[in-house]
């Protein structure tokens, strides 16, 4: 069976000096369509070296690395800013918002840029923002302005959603919401997701649960009961 995410062997090197640090050390591991996966490992572990390269922000030295069964490791620099704009969605620790536009017309912003893009307001909505596509990130809270965020990445109708430690600038409550919208999107849509975080509390909730540790794969592992966030305490 062909996997919808796929690392063979992948290795990334920085050079410091005259010492080579591998920050991905032949990975091997594979992430089945819609499944709802969490990356975890300690800081500094190669946890956002590996989201880089899958998601075509980063090229890997050694390896392959497919994407629902295009070899990604393999494109040309104009291929890989068409890979990100159409195929991937992604959602960092701080928003990234444009603080002059609108929720509404940040998430627009995404959605002109797109082939098969989802309606902005429609998609604000889904994320429970309804109410606020007028408003100005100022005047949203941390958790809204994250929801924004979320919305533009899904207005883009990506593959995939790339998530780095999304709830890392948000108070303990909000974060749990916004992982529940995660989750949420990842069953009603049947999208494929992928989360990286420290906080191994958070496995609890994954389909699939990937730990790295030094650049390495320590174990893929599938959670046969995933569990919903809001039952987990840390």
């Amino acid at each position: 069976m062909e996997h919808f995410v796929q690392f063979e062997d992948v290795s990334k090197y920085y050079q410091t000096g005259s010492v080579r640090i591998a920050a991905a050390d032949h990975l091997n591991f594979y992430v089945d369509k819609g499944e709802f996966c969490i990356i975890v490992g300690p800081s500094g572990a190669g946890k956002t070296t590996l989201l880089n390269i899958l998601g075509g922000m980063d090229t890997c030295d050694e390896g392959h690395v497919w994407l629902d069964g295009q070899d990604v490791s393999h494109f040309s620099e104009k291929e890989l800013t068409t890979y990100r704009r159409y195929d991937v969605g992604f959602v960092f620790q701080f928003y990234n918002l444009v603080q002059n536009l609108t929720a509404l017309e940040n998430v627009e912003l995404a959605s002109e840029i797109c082939r098969d893009p989802l309606d902005p307001a429609a998609t604000l909505e889904s994320v429970g923002l309804g109410e606020r596509l007028n408003n100005f990130p100022a005047q949203l809270s941390g958790g809204e302005q994250q929801r924004v965020s979320i919305a533009r990445a899904l207005a883009k109708n990506p593959k995939l959603l790339l998530c780095d430690e999304p709830t890392g600038a948000l108070d303990y409550k909000t974060g749990k919401q916004v992982l529940a919208l995660l989750q949420r999107t990842c069953r009603e849509t049947g999208r494929t997701v992928i989360v990286i975080t420290h906080n191994t509390a958070l496995t609890a909730m994954a389909d699939r649960i990937i730990q790295v540790k030094s650049g390495q794969i320590l174990s893929n592992k599938v959670n046969e009961h995933p569990v919903p966030v809001e039952q987990i305490e840390w």
